[in-house]
């Protein structure tokens, strides 16, 4: 007679039990999982075996109109698209948008992982392009609580305030060059420039990296530095293969790789030095007294009295801070000033607020902030008809969840479309006209945030734009001064402004010039 031994037995009793163990697991995931199981995916076209829609999205670019005419002819608000391995969804309903960001915001408080973020965060070691998770965690707090607190914004006021100022004086310089008491004015020169003076003299205390124009205008520094930034941004999240299909990465199918590589070493080449340097600095015991955000970041300590953050932590923050900085005031200011120049009675009744609230013997500051409602109406329509990116950042998916009746599974990346949004016919009357009376309709003070989602400046919930109130201040003021400084006008022998839409971006097709003439005192003028 054989017996079983003492292994074996184990062995057979433990089998019941494991399967005990299975079946329970089993249900509570059925049961988990009912209610999502029962809804369909989002509407979308039908994919490809392992490629899903990339040979589609392929041989239709850019990207952002293809997936906007596929939605359109679908008749939906909300699609499903499959692009290798990854679903992608894209959302043009304020009231869907909601849900994703608000009823359910900590399933979608996460980013994903892609060549071009990967390589501007140095690894995922800032915080807008991070994927959740402890390091996101710590970097949101330092910026929080050391960057973009209330107390820190009002530090940094006379720094915003000199680079407002600068910018008044450039313009004026260029209306100096006609003897016609006017100038043609760059205006994407000029806005985007303001916007990067702002932010490098708050981060590193110095406007220039070179030398500048004698005028006040950038220098090649600045031009070659700025021209990296806007490259750097335009391939963030620009549906590159191998995002979709990561054993492709390496191959540089699209040449995204090769430009980002090449642009964030510039922009390295700019800031590393600086960063170096000030690290040796405080270090040597040369520098004590804090003087703008570098200095803050470097002298940050953890617990035990040790640095909080490494070099290369400070340097992915500082890369992300200037890319966010730039991009929407700056388009902003561009498009409202081609509307507007089309549309002369609204920049005539922009104008009378400044003359009514402000004067013409001082220069607008932000106390005024408050009462230019019109003026900020203006910011408001420019942010909703003509946002600088057709899609938000992404958000992906924690888990298996419904959203709009749909089923959205783990891992899929949820596209907010600023276009779509802002220009839905359900929700905004003559959606493609230019009309900031509409903003005036609607609240007694203007503000250029949107909590309900119609329309995208600063996004909301978790990873929402923590400089909400940075970006507020230098967009308004931007526009602010260059309407209350100058008088502006059509170029001569020119019509109309041409709106037509670049091709492979949201941008103006032609970076839009203007004629400009001072229409106050030369006194009032910064360094008259």
């Amino acid at each position: 007679m054989e017996y079983l031994s003492a292994t074996s037995f184990t062995a057979l009793l433990s089998f019941p039990t494991s399967l005990l163990v299975l079946a329970i697991i089993l249900f509570y995931f059925i049961q988990s999982h009912r209610n999502v199981k029962k809804h369909p995916l989002p509407p979308g076209p039908k994919p490809w075996p392992i490629v899903g829609c990339l040979p589609t999205m392929l041989r239709n670019k850019p990207v952002y109109r293809w997936i906007h005419n596929l939605m359109k002819e679908m008749n939906t608000e909300i699609a499903c698209i499959r692009l290798g391995n990854v679903l992608v969804i894209p959302v043009i309903c304020p009231d869907i948008a909601c849900e994703f960001l608000k009823a359910q915001d900590n399933t979608f408080a996460s980013r994903p992982n892609t060549m071009t973020t990967d390589l501007i965060s140095r690894g995922y070691l800032a915080t807008i392009l991070s994927p959740s998770g402890d390091q996101w965690n710590k970097m949101k707090k330092v910026l929080m609580t050391h960057v973009l607190s209330p107390k820190k914004h009002q530090w940094l006021y006379s720094k915003r305030v000199e680079e407002a100022d600068h910018l008044v004086h450039y313009v004026y310089n260029q209306c100096k060059k006609s003897v016609h008491q006017g100038g043609i004015v760059n205006l994407r020169t000029a806005a985007r420039h303001y916007c990067a003076n702002v932010t490098r003299k708050m981060l590193f205390n110095k406007r220039f990296f070179g030398e500048g124009m004698k005028d006040g205008g950038p220098g090649f520094e600045e031009e070659e530095y700025m021209d990296a930034l806007f490259s750097c941004l335009k391939h963030i999240y620009a549906f590159c293969i191998s995002d979709f299909l990561p054993s492709l990465i390496g191959l540089d199918l699209d040449g995204h790789e090769k430009v980002v590589m090449e642009n964030h070493r510039i922009i390295n080449k700019y800031h590393d030095p600086i960063i170096h340097e000030r690290v040796q600095q405080w270090k040597d015991g040369a520098k004590k007294d804090t003087e703008d955000l570098l200095d803050i970041l470097i002298t940050l300590k953890d617990r035990n009295g040790n640095p909080l953050l490494s070099k290369d932590e400070i340097k992915a923050q500082i890369t992300e801070i200037m890319v966010a900085a730039v991009d929407n005031p700056s388009n902003a200011c561009e498009w409202a000033f081609a509307e507007m120049l089309n549309q002369p009675e609204i920049l005539e009744k922009a104008t009378e607020e400044l003359d009514r609230v402000v004067g013409k013997e001082r220069l607008v500051q932000e106390s005024d902030f408050a009462h230019l409602n019109y003026v900020k109406a203006c910011a408001r329509e420019a942010f909703r008809l003509h946002p600088f990116a057709p899609f938000n950042v992404p958000h992906v998916s924690a888990a298996d969840t419904t959203v709009a009746n749909y089923f959205i599974p783990k891992g899929s990346y949820v596209l907010l479309s600023r276009l779509g949004l802002g220009r839905n016919p359900k929700v905004w009357d003559e959606p493609l006209k230019f009309k900031p009376e509409r903003h005036l309709n609607e609240m007694e003070k203007v503000v250029l945030t949107e909590n309900n989602l119609r329309f995208i400046s600063f996004s909301t919930g978790k990873r929402g734009c923590k400089g909400v109130t940075l970006g507020t201040s230098m967009t308004t003021m931007l526009f602010a001064r260059l309407l209350q400084a100058f008088t502006w006008s059509l170029p001569p022998r020119q019509s109309s402004i041409d709106l037509t839409i670049a091709e492979d971006s949201m941008a103006l097709a032609k970076p839009l010039c203007a004629l400009a003439k001072p229409r106050l005192r030369p006194q009032v003028y910064p360094g008259y």
